[in-house]
């Protein structure tokens, strides 16, 4: 019999934050800070992640606080520093292994 942690485990879910060419780190670092709260050195290094690999995690949670920071992400707006920018940034939700 599972445990009722384990249970709990299965019901999480990632945030994930996919890198485009039309935001500018200062974009990334604002929207993380507003979104989550993050210092602008962990919001950075998140920017840096993405940038260089195409994709980062910004959270695990359940699923309705990350469909919840998803929905504050593409509410965000476009980036004013980047005129070509029309939106914002995409994030999707994946389930946790």
């Amino acid at each position: 019999m599972r445990s009722e942690q384990d249970a709990s485990l299965d019901s999480l879910y990632h945030l994930v934050l996919l890198d485009d060419d039309d935001h500018s780190y200062p974009y990334v670092i604002e929207m993380l800070a507003r979104v989550f709260g993050y210092a602008k050195e962990k919001s950075y290094a998140l920017a840096c992640i993405v940038d260089s690999e195409g994709r980062v995690t910004l959270e695990t949670a359940s699923r309705d606080q990350v469909t919840r920071h998803q929905s504050q992400i593409h509410n965000f707006g476009p980036d004013p520093r980047i005129e070509r920018c029309a939106g914002p940034m995409s994030a999707i939700v994946e389930r946790a292994p």
